[in-house]
């Protein structure tokens, strides 16, 4: 095998110390990129063969076994990454579920990379290309980022976006409609009765929040009433952003019969504030969530929510992406597909008929 006299020098330094090397190691013995290791363990034609024999010299000289890419690439079974950075527990537990399940049943393995802020979400995808991922699944908040489905698209990665609710022309995305989702329940909490009616947004940065906020505004204004500013409360989509925002909420006397928060992690930390304050849910305050979480019907009482079908809406992503990869290796044309799942309102014990105001401004229990 031909490699260049730099290459040989350095295999040949580098072979007694590289037990556990990993593809960065690799990459930097031969002087190729972690994504060009990537190609060579998979057997990619994009590789010339001068490049091709200085991996595969690297490999060889540092015992680099690329257990999982290896066995993949022998079984023909497909790997799909999943990019995270969701703050809400629930939600990527029951993205887990759905996206596992379904890797299960259609031949793939599922690879995870935790990230953050850009250079993180930079280095997670060189991470999960460097481990031979054949596509992407992209969870919110990620689905709405410019630079992920960029950098996805300039690498040639088949990319899902999940839950975002103004999906790119160019990548294929899963979703609910989340502004008749929040529609309908600024609606149900009317139908109850309630006119003064708090709401919780999320994170602005996360399309969805923007939707269900508006949907909420204009349902209010549908209804004839205005939504004065201190009834509206900045959230981030966490537990803890919910408790700051309900604490702003309640804080104005009289307090807002029923609280919206956008999802159910918020709703979550209204209904602990509430109780705190030794307000009686429903009787005094309905509150209601969103996405209908598993926490939404672990907390006392049980919440009333947007059903969004995340485990349903993880294995659609994960079909999409493993019928555009196949397309693409079968040198077809794989066009970006939109699709649009049912959500359901689910009524629960957090979310009752309007209570007037007593004498004293109270809301009567």
């Amino acid at each position: 095998m031909a490699t260049s006299n730099k290459a040989a020098h350095a295999a040949h330094t580098a072979a007694d110390t590289a037990s556990g090397a990993t593809v960065h190691d690799v990459a930097r013995l031969a002087g190729v990129s972690a994504m060009t290791v990537s190609r060579v363990i998979n057997g990619r034609a994009s590789v010339s063969a001068a490049t091709r024999d200085k991996v595969e010299a690297a490999i060889a000289s540092l015992r680099y076994q690329p257990n999982l890419a290896a066995r993949a690439a022998r079984t023909g079974t497909l790997r799909i990454g999943l990019l995270y950075s969701n703050p809400s527990a629930a939600f990527l537990s029951e993205f887990l579920v759905g996206a596992m399940d379904q890797c299960r049943q259609g031949g793939g393995q599922l690879l995870l990379e935790r990230c953050e802020d850009l250079d993180s979400q930079r280095a997670g995808i060189d991470c999960l290309v460097a481990a031979g991922v054949d596509g992407i699944l992209v969870p919110p908040p990620l689905c709405d980022s410019p630079e992920v489905l960029a950098q996805l698209n300039t690498m040639g990665i088949p990319a899902i976006a999940v839950a975002t609710a103004r999906p790119s022309p160019g990548v294929s995305a899963v979703r609910i409609d989340d502004y008749e989702g929040a529609l309908a329940m600024t609606r149900h909490l009317l139908a109850l009765g309630h006119r003064d009616i708090g709401f919780i947004e999320g994170d602005p940065a996360h399309t969805p929040a923007l939707l269900r906020r508006q949907a909420f505004e204009d349902a209010m204004r549908e209804a004839g009433l205005q939504v004065p500013p201190h009834r509206v409360a900045q959230g981030y989509f966490t537990y803890r952003s919910g408790l700051d925002a309900a604490r702003r909420l309640l804080a104005h006397e009289p307090h807002p019969s029923a609280i919206f928060a956008s999802n159910d992690d918020m709703a979550a930390a209204t209904l602990a504030v509430a109780h705190g304050m030794g307000l009686q849910v429903p009787a005094q305050l309905s509150v209601c969530g969103f996405d209908d979480t598993p926490v939404a019907s672990t907390v006392w009482p049980e919440l009333t929510t947007i059903h969004q079908p995340i485990a349903d809406m993880a294995r659609a992503a994960v079909k999409l992406v493993i019928d555009e990869i196949r397309q693409r290796r079968a040198g077809e044309t794989a066009p970006a597909t939109h699709h649009l799942m049912e959500f359901t309102l689910v009524e629960r014990a957090s979310s009752g008929s309007y209570a007037p105001l007593t004498a004293q401004g109270q809301r009567r229990p």
